[in-house]
């Protein structure tokens, strides 16, 4: 589960690591309130599940509570990367000196915990690793031991931390450890942590990643994933019990088996780059079920994206066979009704996978197109959405 910025923040402040004062607003004229009770510059900062808010607009500095409700008015209801602002943090402004990064997280292919630093934050740790990989510090955590202090300063000294600051950040390392390991985290990220111009070392922008998995032993993480606090289409899911991300891309996928829809998302990428740069626009698991109300639940879901445009629906049958997924195809169209408007195309394989193409023939439902091979199925799905 990723947290809003405004919700790290919280959780880093409870942990004592060092922010600045901020204020959640849901509208420009609280802007307004929590720029003046704030003083001074403040930043408005859309508060969405995405990366690139400020290239976006969605991030504006503000030098009076009159331009800081102006500028809100600019950011609630922008889209970025499909995700639409509804709620924004005013922070108070900082002069900064210099812009580093932080970041602590699972490391699935080793087993063990990751640590990543670098002198040279601000910009998306993503690009700094392909351009500049000399800067960027990887130092195993052992899950034991954890980061204490002196593991801390030995971080900071790998990422090249000037030596008169290694002392400050240290304990702010330390911290964030604290955050990751007590909260049941999978990613603990500060981009930028910045040193400002009075000395001061402070985690400007965060990004933190729970494990759905250690819920039941934090009573507070159920809050922070209200309903109401996540984009309506995955929350709409949860409530069906569907594991869907929402992505920004034009053809929905629908895949049983976790890999299996990561593979889809990889051919629908390439294949839409040959029409028009489509690109997935969701990603959901139905697991092993397949019947009429789980297919009907996946796409009443993905069909209330207006993003999309065709979708893909990717299916190997093993527990689960073909046939009972085709009549699970037809049984959910016949739920959905007009609702339906979309074009499908479906590839099937795996178990009874003759009896599962014979089902939908029969059908011949208008929406429906079959291909034989996911790499066609995903070329035709691009093409669709591009149309």
């Amino acid at each position: 589960m990723d947290l809003y910025e405004y919700q790290a923040r919280d959780m880093f402040e409870s942990y004592g690591v060092p922010v600045l004062p901020g204020i959640v607003a849901d509208t420009p004229e609280e802007v307004r309130a929590a720029a003046e009770k704030l003083g001074g510059t403040v930043v408005v900062k859309a508060q969405v599940k995405a990366g690139g808010r400020g290239k976006a607009g969605g991030v504006k500095v503000a030098h009076n509570p009159a331009d800081a409700e102006e500028a809100a008015k600019g950011i609630f209801g922008l889209d970025i990367k499909g995700h639409i602002v509804r709620r924004v943090m005013v922070a108070a402004g900082a002069r900064i000196e210099r812009e580093f990064y932080f970041s602590v997280l699972l490391d699935r292919a080793n087993r063990s915990y990751l640590s990543l630093a670098s002198v040279e934050g601000g910009m998306e740790i993503e690009i700094l690793a392909v351009e500049k990989p000399e800067a960027l510090a990887r130092i195993e955590i052992d899950p034991v031991a954890g980061i204490d202090l002196e593991k801390a300063k030995q971080i900071a000294a790998a990422g090249g931390f000037p030596d008169d600051l290694i002392e400050k950040v240290a304990p702010v390392i330390e911290r964030l450890w604290w955050v990751y390991r007590d909260e049941d985290a999978t990613l603990v990220e500060v981009n930028p942590l910045v040193l400002t111009e009075s000395g001061e070392v402070i985690a400007l922008d965060g990004k933190v990643t729970l494990d759905e998995n250690a819920e039941f032993r934090h009573e507070n993480h159920a809050a922070l994933a209200e309903a109401g606090d996540i984009d309506p289409l995955e929350a709409k899911a949860k409530a069906s019990n569907l594991n869907y991300v929402k992505l920004d891309g034009q053809v929905g996928i629908i895949g049983n088996g976790a890999g299996l829809v990561m593979s889809t998302l990889d051919v629908v990428s390439y294949a839409g780059e040959k029409h028009g740069g489509v690109k997935p626009a969701n990603f959901l698991d139905i697991g092993g079920g397949a019947s009429a109300e789980v297919m009907a639940a996946g796409l009443d879901v993905i069909l209330g994206d207006p993003q999309v445009k065709s979708v893909f629906v990717n299916v190997f049958g093993g527990i689960t066979a073909c046939d009972a997924v085709a009549n699970g195809i037809v049984g959910a169209l016949g739920k959905l009704g007009d609702t339906a408007t979309k074009p499908l195309v479906v590839r099937l394989d795996g178990n009874n996978v003759d009896e599962g193409r014979a089902i939908l023939a029969e059908a011949a439902h208008p929406l429906v197109t079959v291909v034989d091979t996911m790499d066609a199925a995903a070329d035709k799905a691009a093409e669709l959405a591009n149309a």
